[in-house]
């Protein structure tokens, strides 16, 4: 009888943490009996005419990766290579797995003997898992360890994917940094940070370092202009500067760029078709959104004769392979531990494929079934809630035109007179936007009416 041999994959962008889960799982997987195989490189070159075992796949042992846990970025590296139908893959229908490219690599994991297969990686990542799955019929058992610092996988509750808690330690730090040099030189900075579908970072990151305003897509009807973000961004400068303040810093999610008509407007706004990933999304990379809206706000303020310094920022490369915080570093032990105990878990009868979660300290398989959206066969995407009590207390403390800005003559005359305009004239270009992103009330509780935001003592 061959003995059993776990495979470990790591797909998607990187994370602070990766090296962890891979060290955690193989030496627990070698504990227990187990050959331990690395695949360099995602997927990329298992679905590849040269796919070459010997330059492609390494074996693990506890001596080459017990200390790899302090490392960030991934020791097999990772690549965004996909199972996904790409000649069929558009967000809008339901995708569907390449057969032929799923089944090539079924059929080149059982000859290297692996029985059992460790997926690390996002929502795409998932999916192949998936899909192998799925295709080995049970030969292969399949986990699925959630990675991503944009925090946006199905996982029950609050629990994080790791790899978030880190990217927002690192982001609120450089976020502080530049809140400083705002305050010393009296200027603007609109920083961009990632975040595809979902805005958890973005406002971590802003809710930890106390910025002055931060915007998630969550917050924005389906469709947008630049002119409806730019409006929210310019009334914040304006009430700040009615405060007495003409510096701050304004925190982004760069998914806010999906929604100003998605790929065709974006490449109007570009000059340029915008280029797509492995898994069919547009490289949001290549979108200059704070550089748009830095241009589109000096143009504006330069229109009433008023000059502002803007600095256009985007922070996302620097946070993904950093050395993992100390809760990144204990929580990916637990994943990678965790994922083993259930690879070689006979006691339950689990399906063939689960994402790993940890639910008030314990051990909790996922079914992939349970994470897929049914509309779209997709893993389904968390997003930030508008009604939670965590999203409200980061939100009391921007500085944000609100309804009630409107509702006090003294307070909107103010803001007019710094805009240049009568009060009929802000409330007619400002109002509009501030009614439709002003978020439902905390749920399950009253409703709690908004304040100005304007007292004095208030400096962020």
């Amino acid at each position: 009888m061959h003995q059993a041999t776990m495979g470990i994959v790591v797909g998607g962008g990187p994370a602070p943490g990766i090296n962890g889960v891979i060290g955690a799982a193989a030496i627990e997987a070698i504990n227990n009996g187990l050959t331990v195989q690395g695949f360099y490189d995602g997927f990329s070159h298992l679905v590849a005419e040269d796919f070459d075992p010997a330059e492609h796949v390494t074996e693990l042992t506890i001596a080459g990766i017990s200390r790899i846990h302090f490392e960030g970025g991934s020791v097999l590296r990772t690549a965004r290579a996909s199972l996904l139908d790409n000649d069929k893959l558009d967000t809008s229908t339901v995708v569907q797995p390449d057969s032929e490219k799923t089944e090539l690599v079924c059929g080149r994991l059982t000859e290297l003997g692996i029985t059992h297969l460790l997926t690390i990686g996002g929502d795409d990542t998932a999916l192949s898992s998936r899909f192998i799955a799925e295709a080995a019929g049970g030969r292969i058992r399949v986990v699925h360890v959630p990675k991503t610092i944009d925090n946006d996988l199905p996982l029950p509750g609050d629990i994080p994917t790791f790899g978030f808690n880190t990217a927002r330690h690192i982001g609120a730090d450089i976020v502080c940094n530049l809140m400083e040099d705002s305050r010393t030189t009296r200027r603007w900075y609109i920083v961009v940070t990632m975040g595809r579908n979902a805005g958890f970072l973005a406002l971590g990151i802003g809710k930890s370092a106390g910025a002055t305003l931060s915007l998630v897509p969550e917050e924005f009807p389906e469709t947008i202009t630049i002119a409806d973000i730019a409006d929210v961004i310019e009334g914040a400068m304006l009430k700040r500067r009615v405060m007495g303040r003409s510096d701050g810093v304004v925190v982004l999610a760069e998914g806010l760029a999906y929604r100003l008509g998605d790929r065709e407007e974006l490449s109007r706004l570009l000059g340029q078709e915008v280029p797509v990933d492995a898994a069919g999304h547009p490289r949001l990379s290549e979108v200059p959104l704070a550089r748009i809206l830095k241009e589109e706000l000096v143009r504006r303020f330069a229109a009433r004769n008023d000059k502002v310094t803007l600095v256009a920022h985007t922070l996302g490369y620097e946070l993904r392979c950093a050395r993992p915080t100390a809760s990144d570093l204990s929580y990916t032990r637990d994943l990678g531990h965790g994922g083993v105990r259930l690879l070689l878990d006979s006691t339950r009868d689990l399906p063939p494929g689960v994402m790993v979660t940890l639910q008030s300290g314990n051990l909790v398989p996922v079914a992939f079934d349970d994470m897929v959206d049914p509309a779209t066969h997709r893993t389904r995407i968390r997003q930030v809630d508008l009604t939670s009590y965590t999203y409200h207390v980061a939100r009391a403390y921007m500085i944000k035109l609100e309804p009630a800005d409107f509702e006090s003559p003294t307070q909107l005359a103010a803001l007019a007179a710094e805009a240049k305009l009568t009060p009929h004239g802000f409330r007619e270009q400002f109002e509009p936007i501030v009614l439709r992103t002003t978020p439902p009330p905390i749920a399950d509780t009253e409703p709690v009416k908004p304040v100005a935001n304007n007292a004095p003592s208030m400096v962020r």
